[in-house]
C-alpha cells in the first residue's frame, strides 16, 4: 500500500538537507512516532461512553488504544489507584504516516473557523503538540451516535537538531501552520 505522506517526505529530503545547510543525511529531520492521548475525565464511571469512546478513538488511530490507569489516589479529584483515567496509542511507520495524512488534509481543515495551527507548540526537542477540542472532527466518527465529545491531545515526535528544523519538516508536509505565528529557535 502506498502512503502518500512517506512519499512525499522520501521526496523532500534532499531539498530539506540542502534548505537547512545539513551536511549529512543523518541530521535531517524525521518524524519518528505519533502519540495521542485522552482524558476521560467526568465520563469515568460510565462504562458505556468510555467503551464507545475507545471503539472511536481505535478507529481513528487504526489500531487498538491502551487503557491508563490512575498510579496514586487523589481525593481532591476523587481519585481512587487503578482507576481508568485515559486512553493512549502510539503509531509508528505506516500507521504513523497514514494518520498525519488523514490530519493535515482531511480533520484539520473541517475544523470551524480554522485559521491554522500555532508555532508556539514545539518543545527544545522540535517534537510538536497539538490539542483537538472534538474528536468528531475525523472523518471515521459519525458525529450523530457518539454518546460524548472528547478532546485529544497529539504529539509528533521528530527526531531534528531543533524546533526550527522540525517546524520545516512539518511544513514541507503540510502542516497548516498559521501565517502570523512566529517561532524560537
Amino acid at each position: 500500500m502506498e502512503i502518500r505522506l512517506a512519499n512525499r517526505y522520501k521526496e523532500l529530503a534532499p531539498k530539506l538537507m540542502s534548505d537547512l545547510g545539513l551536511d549529512n543525511v543523518m541530521e535531517i529531520p524525521r518524524i519518528q512516532k505519533v502519540v495521542i492521548n485522552a482524558g476521560i475525565g467526568n465520563i469515568k464511571d460510565n462504562r458505556e461512553h468510555i467503551e464507545a469512546f475507545e471503539h472511536d478513538l481505535s478507529v481513528i488511530a487504526g489500531q487498538k488504544v491502551s487503557v491508563r490507569k490512575a498510579r496514586l489516589s487523589e481525593a481532591g479529584f476523587n481519585l481512587r489507584k487503578g482507576a481508568n483515567v485515559g486512553l493512549t496509542v502510539t503509531l509508528r511507520n505506516q500507521s504513523m504516516w497514514t494518520f498525519l495524512d488523514k490530519l493535515i488534509n482531511i480533520a484539520l481543515p473541517r475544523v470551524r473557523d480554522f485559521s491554522g495551527v500555532s508555532t508556539t507548540s514545539f518543545d527544545a526537542f522540535g517534537n510538536y503538540s497539538l490539542g483537538i477540542l472534538e474528536h468528531t472532527i475525523f472523518p471515521e466518527v459519525n458525529p450523530n451516535v457518539v454518546k460524548s465529545i472528547r478532546g485529544l491531545q497529539i504529539t509528533v515526535v521528530v527526531r531534528a537538531k531543533n524546533s526550527a528544523h522540525s517546524k520545516a519538516l512539518l511544513q514541507e508536509l503540510g502542516m497548516p501552520f498559521r501565517k502570523d505565528s512566529k517561532i524560537n529557535g
